[in-house]
């Protein structure tokens, strides 16, 4: 996260995009971007999609150095809002990277990790070739929350630690320790930590392929 502001200015350079220009299409302030490229303050989960989707870039990309070769798992907006305004597939946040392979072993001190400054924190926890999976330990501090959101494929969820509510369509369910749930993803939903504890849960998205 410390280098997260100069990889945004590089990616946003090489994609010849001005601060101004990149504000006006992710709808946030010059200022804002201009404060997260300084290193002054971190982007939401809900600019970090916008961003990756407007320069079109991954996610894993503006935290690694430079393009990587394999990188073309850019973050897709759902089918049913061309515009992104129903969020991204979460299912491609994680680029393709070269130690992917059949077998995946990762030491919690290895694991790709994403901090968020709502609160949210998101850690890859295997890194097979198969595309549109992802498989994390999802982390909400206490009120955090993420955006209303749908996409293609289905979410199956076990919580370790503290308790989740969740929303899908116009049903609401808590789920807490040693429960689990999988749902449709098409369905628009959204995951809030309401209580004060941190939740800590493992999470497995099944996308669609690209």
């Amino acid at each position: 996260m410390e280098s997260l502001g100069a990889r945004l200015r590089d990616v946003r350079l090489r994609a010849g995009m001005g601060l101004r220009e990149l504000a006006r299409k992710a709808e946030v302030s010059p200022s804002y971007i201009s404060q997260i490229e300084n290193g002054k303050t971190q982007p939401s989960i809900t600019s970090l999609y916008a961003f990756a989707r407007i320069l079109n870039a991954s996610i894993s990309e503006l935290f690694v150095d430079g393009p990587s070769e394999l990188d073309d798992d850019v973050p897709q907006p759902a089918p049913d809002h061309p515009e992104g305004e129903g969020g991204f597939d979460p299912s491609h946040v994680w680029s393709p990277t070269e130690f992917a392979n059949r077998i995946s072993v990762i030491h919690p001190s290895h694991r790709s990790r994403l901090n968020f400054s709502d609160g949210v924190v998101w850690e890859r926890l295997a890194a097979t070739p198969e595309r549109s999976i992802s498989y994390m330990k999802i982390t909400y501090a206490p009120h955090a929350t993420g955006k209303l959101q749908s996409h293609d494929g289905y979410e199956y969820g076990y919580v370790l630690r503290g308790a989740l509510s969740l929303r899908v369509g116009a049903e609401e369910f808590l789920l807490r320790e040693g429960e689990s749930v999988g749902f449709d993803s098409t369905i628009e939903h959204v995951l809030t930590n309401a209580g004060d504890e941190v939740f800590e849960g493992l999470w497995f998205v099944h996308g669609r392929a690209h």
